[in-house]
């Protein structure tokens, strides 16, 4: 049977719900740090909340895949598989910082369908469809036109994420842009998909960070690629460029690509 796409929001958002709270609750604590075997840092609480999120999608949906940022795949040849990041910005809740949050998406097909960011202590929640419809806070979002790279407002999660090459690469489209602002984590996504900045760039993120955002811009009218211009599935390298106006794309893969 054809999943409805109103009820697996529902049952998103019933997820996403899990996580707002105890994170919430959790935010003015001090928060004991671990780091994983990828030097990021991970706390008890990813751990909690991604187990209860993958409890309730196993108990409504057994044969529907998860790819989780801490307990990594299960059924992940599945038609639709969720894909789960449970505090998206862990060292900003470590640190206090109030944009971290939860990113939930579902492929169909290996490729983002829906996509749910949230962030609960600016109470924004951005959902979308990708190619169909985003909205902010249950208000429509759509992204901005960008006239040439001159003008760009672009994002950049963390710079120390990429390699000597892709600093390299990357530095051809700062050049070329009018501003770079970093550390925005995936609150930057949002602003991009609400037509607040004009394109994102970054290396070295998973698989749990790019799918939610790449379904919501699309829904909102922009683009989310890899390095090389082509479509985020499954597997995707973790080299994303995110274009609120898609006429900006090439423009972008040509410096990154240039020779």
């Amino acid at each position: 049977m054809r999943e409805q796409p109103d009820i697996l929001i529902g049952f998103a958002q019933d997820l996403a719900e899990i996580a707002c709270r105890r994170l919430q609750a959790c935010a003015a604590n001090p928060v004991d740090m671990r780091t994983k075997g990828d030097s990021s840092p991970v706390t008890d609480l990813d751990l909690e909340i991604e187990r209860a999120m993958r409890e309730r999608i196993l108990d409504r949906y057994p044969c529907h895949g998860i790819l989780g940022e801490e307990y990594g795949a299960e059924r992940i040849g599945a038609d639709i598989v969720w894909v789960l990041d449970p505090i998206d910005g862990t060292a900003h809740f470590i640190a206090g910082v109030p944009l971290f949050g939860t990113l939930i998406a579902i492929t169909r097909g290996g490729q983002p369908w829906i996509g749910l960011v949230d962030i609960p202590m600016t109470g924004d929640r951005w959902i979308g469809i990708a190619g169909e419809w985003a909205t902010r806070n249950g208000k429509i979002a759509r992204t901005r036109t960008c006239r040439s790279l001159s003008r760009a407002f672009m994002s950049c999660s963390n710079p120390d994420m990429q390699s000597a090459a892709e600093a390299s690469q990357f530095l051809r489209v700062k050049k070329s842009v009018a501003y770079t602002l970093y550390g925005a984590s995936s609150f930057a996504f949002g602003a991009l998909a609400s037509g607040r900045t004009d394109l994102a760039v970054d290396a070295g993120l998973g698989t749990h960070d790019i799918m939610a955002p790449c379904a919501i811009i699309s829904g909102a009218g922009g683009a989310m690629t890899d390095w090389k211009g082509e479509a985020l599935r499954l597997g995707s390298s973790g080299q994303t460029i995110a274009v609120g106006d898609r006429n900006r794309l090439l423009d972008i893969v040509a410096l990154l690509q240039r020779a």
